[in-house]
């Protein structure tokens, strides 16, 4: 086949700027082959190479005691204790679920599961974290509808519980809806797998399903943005299937066992470009590869289109030649590809051969380490002008939380989560919908809490504080379960870092969101950038998700009852009623006015040691964030199926979005002690009401419990079902 001459509008085509290709040129030489000129796309675009973001994540604290694997694998190893660590991750699969929402959401699932097991780890928790446009968009509803489906499809039939998440509307998603997965497993800490090849001449093995043409291109069309032509990028993204992941997990898990394993990577974004020259890189060697013996399931593919396919459920894998007769063996069982591809090789190059030719012949090491790497300008996010409190109407409380429980953002969840299998491998203690997600560490008496935050709108007002705030919302809601958080991973989700302004976006949170995970001993392990989310220019809001782990190595440590008749409602923390950015001022008034809450980081290491400290006296205990004290005490209220009586009746100390702050649930003798426990800790802990009857109250003004709870269990439903 003809392939297609290198011309600037070819160059162009593959994201690659005027001054990237003369970069090229300089590299080799040579104008490039077609191939060459693809996987140099592969290894260049913003997905791959993070260039704008890497002098930005250097930054970032990502070391600690607890840390056995940082960023740079596929996936972040913390100890856990007892020989055992859980590897985590989250990433992006934004641009193809707004293509095609159901295969787009589905290999998001696939993708970080495959991150998760390429290490040696049994996955045993998911969580997915979904932003979608305003509810009149024409394209939201299908989308949710698509991207809800994909993820429960794919991570039913795979059989890993989904144990938490969260689910945003907004006008600005109406282009570019953001699906944000992460996936969690277990594993021996000294049974860790990694991707650096090792030795000369091992053989260089592909597992799994066969390459077709799905997904070609696909990590080029995630870092950029759309356009009018985005029906023309349908053929980018992948197909999945969950079952072949599960048995390729399952062979991949068993083959580890063996000792045949020297390294191994995950075919990912683009595909077996990407994935052979990170394993050569970080082991200082060569590659090459015979696309010949490549498994294919569609006939004439190029060698253009092998390399950069993004076929699902394929992994390689570096192996120790004696037990290759084993390890094939293995994978026969599970009825799946095993071929031998190529081998690694002592000279720095990247060797693809189809047939007798020569496709691409380039120099391994510096065509993974000499990528762009660039210093975008940015500019500093301009302070907003302060909240006026005196232009906030007051508002009938009871009014406020309607408005507040029957909106798409504030609704209970329940038509979502319940598509996913929450309870499978059955060691899920809290199901989602109750805060941070809760699994069994099965056979031992350890737990594992997860959770994934962000408030775009504070990033969007003040990026350092709303950096801050989603590292800081994180803690508390492990916290409020009684588990010690151990670490982070993040999803980076912003427009294009070309424009000034967006750059400035992302180095702000950056700087919040460093300051935090080093304030709060949470460092960030592993995670993923995703930029370019624009439409026609117009941008989504800032939102880098924060997803993190927490530790109960006690059961009687955690905090998981529920209020009940009769309880004190107590909060921790000083409430100054910071209406600026908040959701009473989005959702009543449809204002987005104001500063961000400041994040005080000691208040909350200071809080968050105190909730720990003292969980036997507490009942039931939940973070205040969106909406308050009042949404937060009629969710604990409605979760309990009991009434509750606030003493406040102003909006601000109800609906205030004050940082650092937990709600508790206890008994009077108990609240007493908690009271002088809090002297003297020297924190601010005071009384605001009761968990009592049938009726919701807030100063002078209630509403039925049931009625209230009719609303916010029937409202996503009424909208999507």
């Amino acid at each position: 086949m003809q392939e297609p001459s290198i011309t600037p509008e070819l160059i162009a085509a593959h994201g690659l700027k005027p001054d990237e290709y003369a970069r090229i040129l300089d590299i080799i030489g040579r104008e490039p082959t077609f191939t060459e000129l693809g996987i140099f796309s592969a290894m260049w675009n913003e997905h791959c190479s993070y260039k704008s973001s890497k002098k930005w994540l250097r930054t970032l604290p990502t070391t600690g005691p607890q840390v056995i694997c940082g960023p740079g694998e596929n996936a972040g190893v913390v100890d856990i204790g007892d020989g055992q660590a859980v590897v985590f991750k989250m990433e992006s699969h934004n641009h193809p679920s707004y293509i095609e929402p159901y295969q787009g959401a589905a290999t998001g699932v696939g993708g970080i599961l495959r991150d998760v097991f390429t290490m040696g780890a049994r996955p045993i928790a998911a969580m997915n974290a979904l932003s979608f446009g305003a509810l009149d968009h024409p394209k939201t509803r299908r989308l949710v509808h698509g991207v809800v489906e994909g993820i429960g499809g794919y991570g039913n039939c795979f059989g890993v519980p989904t144990v938490g998440g969260e689910v945003r509307f907004d006008p600005a998603y109406n282009g570019n809806c953001l699906v944000n997965a992460f996936a969690a497993g277990l594993a021996d800490a000294d049974k860790i797998f990694y991707s650096a090849a090792s030795g000369v001449g091992m053989p260089v093995v592909y597992l799994g399903a066969k390459t077709g043409r799905d997904g070609v291109g696909g990590a080029t069309m995630a870092s950029a943005e759309f356009d009018e032509t985005i029906e023309e990028k349908r053929p980018t993204v992948q197909v999945g299937d969950p079952f072949t992941e599960k048995r390729l997990m399952e062979a991949c898990l068993e083959l580890m066992t063996t000792g045949a394993v020297i390294s191994i990577q995950d075919m990912g974004a683009a595909g077996l470009t990407c994935s052979a020259v990170e394993m050569g890189d970080k082991g200082g060697l060569g590659v090459k590869l015979q696309l010949d013996a490549v498994p294919q399931r569609e006939e004439g593919m190029t060698a253009y289109e092998m390399m950069l396919s993004e076929s699902q459920e394929r992994m390689l894998m570096v192996l120790r030649p004696e037990l290759e007769a084993e390890a094939r063996a293995v994978f026969e069982k599970w009825d799946l590809d095993f071929a031998i591809v190529g081998e690694t090789i002592a000279e720095d190059r990247f060797l693809i051969l189809h047939g007798n030719d020569v496709k691409a012949d380039l120099p391994l090491a510096t065509l993974s380490g000499s990528a762009p790497e660039y210093d975008r300008p940015w500019a500093e996010t301009p302070p907003p002008a302060p909240l006026d409190s005196a232009s906030v109407p007051s508002v009938d409380p009871i009014d406020g939380l309607r408005a507040l429980i029957g909106s798409a953002n504030y609704c209970s969840r329940e038509w979502v989560y319940q598509q996913y299998d929450t309870m499978v491998m059955a060691d899920t203690v809290r199901t989602p919908g109750q805060g941070a997600g809760l699994i069994r560490v099965h056979g031992t008496d350890k737990m594992l809490a997860f959770t994934s935050d962000v408030t775009p709108r504070y990033v969007r007002a003040n990026p350092f504080e709303g950096g801050k705030q989603a590292v800081a919302e994180a803690y508390r809601n492990l916290t409020a379960l009684g588990a010690l958080p151990l670490a982070t991973t993040d999803n980076l989700n912003f427009g294009n870092p070309e424009k000034p302004e967006i750059m400035g976006q992302f180095v702000g949170a950056i700087k919040g969101i460093g300051q935090a995970v080093a304030a709060l001993d949470m460092p960030i392990v592993s995670g993923n950038v995703s930029l370019y989310n624009e439409t026609d220019g117009a941008a989504i809001l800032p939102t880098p998700t924060i997803g993190a782990v927490g530790l109960i190595r006690d059961p009687a440590t955690a905090i998981t009852g529920q209020a009940r008749e009769g309880h004190v409602a107590l909060v921790l923390g000083e409430t100054r009623g910071h209406l600026g950015q908040s959701a009473l001022l989005a959702e009543v008034f449809n204002r987005t006015e104001g500063d961000a809450p400041t994040v005080d980081l000691e208040a909350e290491k200071r809080h968050g040691d105190f909730i720990r400290a003292n969980h036997a006296l507490i009942r039931a205990c939940t973070d205040l964030s969106d909406g308050g004290l009042a949404l937060a005490a009629f969710e604990m209220a409605e979760a309990a199926g009991i009434g509750v009586h606030l003493d406040a009746d102003d909006t601000a100390t109800l609906f205030g979005e004050d940082q650092a702050r937990y709600l508790i649930a206890c008994n009077f003798d108990q609240a007493e002690a908690l009271m002088i426990a809090a002297g003297q800790a020297g924190v601010s802990l005071s009384c605001v009401g009761r968990f009592t009857g049938d009726i919701v109250r807030m100063g002078r003004s209630e509403a039925p419990l049931a009625e209230l709870s009719d609303i916010f269990r029937s409202t996503f439903d009424m909208i999507f079902g």
